[in-house]
């Protein structure tokens, strides 16, 4: 008989970008290597064999900073440098930040602090007359717009329907290399303690008073007793999209932004809710201002939850969804009522995977007060893949060539370049993704409990993080549905540092 058991797919084939060079440098690394070997030579010919020594001992010092990298592929140039531009944030007090009536800015509002400070919020309608909010980034010329869904779950579902889900993600992430404009995008799984005031609104509006005493009694005995312990799921979607259509173009405005996006969006949204993502819709104003708020004072939670069940107008303005204090520390973040930590992912899972691996990772943890998974998406437009690839497929054979005996982690890297050059031509999109994870505890004190469990959990998903060191504060943000591009925001283009 013939084996009718449907195989498991598995997904895998991911790897860093890497350039050319020698003795594990990249392409700048190797350029400085030569040039110190060169201006070494010439000093010995006019300056003497001390002079010589002494400019290969600089060059070879600089050298083993860069080359010389810990399990999570930092150099120790790059955690020096980390180290001292902390001591100086901390010193000049810009770590600090207090806003409000009693703060050290002149408005008096409780504006975002970091990267969102110069945010500007708006809201539109798009074609299905639903209301849309607009974020405007002007230091990073970005709008985003982000998407509200409810996943339905992998319980109880055969695995072709999840197999169908993962293509249909796929195929969605691909096509966003292909929609005019768009620069990023995330996902933001975020886990909170549900504080049980919409179940009770929903038991007392719909409880029937003729109905048995017995039925009464158990029903409120659930309302009582079921938000003990448990947890509210919640996912978004953010899309950012350039405001200039090309390079050095003129900048849209926010109302001709509007007017777009309100015509893209249906698409959009129409697209998501085929990847397992549920009923997709876009976050209005209100909405996503509730949502920041949250994150930045969670006990706000249970104001807003009694809020909107008691049918009060809880209103918000951008200017005020941010934290009245927050000191952002070495390793942690604090602010008003919570404290959190924030990791990176510095590897991801190696070898192949299935489509279940993050299940435990992302599900609610009980040491964990709040939780917040993002997975951050740079998409590659089609006509810089096939050249992407190629560059890649190149450095990694010249890597795997340039010694006698290759590692086997060369050997495999020539492999999987080689693999994703043949799917990208064959028509694959070709992302760049990272991930960052933060956890929120209410209490000081169940921080470290935190801090663990995020290492467990990530040991179960096979992934590697790192925690984020001197910039907790940005790294917050940008696990919010902010639409942050931390490459627009750095200092050192993230090209050159690969290339060190």
């Amino acid at each position: 008989m013939a084996n009718t058991q449907p195989q498991v797919r598995t997904y895998g084939n991911w790897r860093r970008p890497t350039t050319p060079g020698l003795l594990g440098l990249g392409m700048v690394g190797t350029i400085v290597l030569l040039a110190g070997l060169v201006a070494t030579v010439i000093t010995v010919m006019f300056g003497g064999l001390v002079n010589g020594v002494v400019v290969f001992a600089v060059m070879a010092g600089f050298l083993l900073t860069v080359a010389v990298k810990d399990k999570h592929g930092q150099s120790a140039l790059t955690r020096t440098t980390n180290r001292l531009n902390w001591m100086r944030a901390r010193s000049s007090g810009s770590n600090l930040y207090r806003s409000g009536p009693l703060g050290r800015t002149d408005w008096g509002t409780a504006q975002l602090p970091g990267l969102a400070a110069q945010s500007r919020l708006s809201e539109y309608t798009d074609s299905y007359g639903r209301p849309f909010a607009m974020i405007y980034v002007p230091s990073a010329g970005d709008y985003t717009v982000v998407i509200g869904t409810e996943p339905d779950g992998a319980a109880l579902v055969d695995q072709e329907q999840i197999d169908s889900w993962v293509a249909d993600w796929g195929h969605w992430l691909a096509n966003l290399g292909d929609e005019a404009g768009i620069v990023a995008a995330a996902v933001t799984i975020e886990t909170a303690p549900d504080t049980g005031r919409r179940l009770r609104g929903e038991v007392n509006l719909n409880i029937d008073p003729e109905a048995p005493a017995f039925a009464q009694a158990m029903l409120r005995e659930v309302v009582a007793s079921y938000p003990s312990g448990s947890a509210t799921v919640r996912a978004y979607v953010s899309i950012t999209f350039a405001a200039a259509t090309r390079a050095n173009g003129r900048r849209r405005d926010a109302d001709e932004m509007g007017r777009e996006l309100a015509a893209r969006l249906p698409g959009l949204t129409q697209a998501l809710s085929a990847t397992g993502a549920g009923a997709a819709r876009p976050l209005g104003a209100q909405q996503l201002c509730e949502v920041i708020r949250t994150a930045y004072d969670p006990e706000i939670a249970e104001l807003i939850d009694d809020a909107h069940q008691s049918g009060e107008p809880f209103e918000l303005r951008w200017s005020d969804v941010g934290p009245s204090g927050a000191q952002a520390n070495w390793d942690s973040y604090r602010h008003d009522s919570a404290l959190s930590v924030t990791w990176q992912m510095t590897e991801a899972p190696r070898g192949i995977v299935q489509a279940n691996i993050l299940t435990r990772f992302l599900a609610p943890h009980r040491d964990i007060a709040r939780k917040r998974v993002t997975w951050l998406y740079r998409p590659i437009d089609v006509a810089r893949a096939a050249a992407i690839v190629q560059s890649d497929l190149r450095a990694a054979s010249f890597n795997m060539t340039s010694s006698d005996r290759p590692t086997a982690r060369d050997v495999v890297g020539t492999r999987a370049a080689m693999a994703t050059a043949e799917e990208e031509a064959n028509g694959a999109g070709l992302v760049n993704f990272g991930m960052v994870v933060t956890a929120t505890v209410t209490d000081p004190t169940r921080a470290a409990d935190a801090k663990a469990a995020i290492e467990n959990l990530s040991a179960t998903a096979r992934l590697r993080l790192r925690v984020v060191t001197g910039a907790q504060d940005s790294a917050f943000a940008a696990a919010l549905p902010l639409g942050i591009v931390l490459p627009k925001h750095l200092k050192l283009p993230a090209e050159l540092r690969g290339a060190l």
